[in-house]
């Protein structure tokens, strides 16, 4: 069955960096788009990033161009978002998002997030 693995967070302090992954297993991952999305206390989940299958097309939401990357190995079923320079307004839980076409339709997984904490 497909399944999203996230790992990387943690504690980190302002201005610190935190390089967080997804591994994916159960579908042909080379063959779909990877988004980052982040949901922050007491917020509603919102788009980070988003690259395509091949790697070559990158899109990120305003808050995070020139601060965070976006990037993925197919070969190793992951992909990855390089967080830098971070702040306390980036504290939230993390999650990896892939929409897979099964049986003719287009279905969302999600994984099980992995936490950002910025603090001093």
């Amino acid at each position: 069955q497909v399944q999203l693995v996230e790992s990387g967070g943690g504690l980190v302090q302002p201005g610190g960096s935190l390089t967080l992954s997804c591994k994916a297993s159960g579908f042909a991952f080379s063959d779909y788009g990877v988004s980052w999305y982040r949901q922050g206390p007491g917020k509603e989940r919102e788009l980070v990033a988003h690259i395509g299958n091949a790697g070559d097309a990158t899109n990120y939401e305003h808050f995070a161009q020139g601060r965070f990357t976006i990037s993925r190995y197919n070969a190793k079923n992951t992909g990855y978002l390089q967080l830098d320079s971070l702040n306390a307004e980036d504290t939230a839980i993390s999650y990896c998002n892939i929409v897979i076409l099964r049986d003719g339709n287009w279905l969302d997984y999600w994984g099980q997030g992995t936490q950002v904490t910025v603090s001093s």
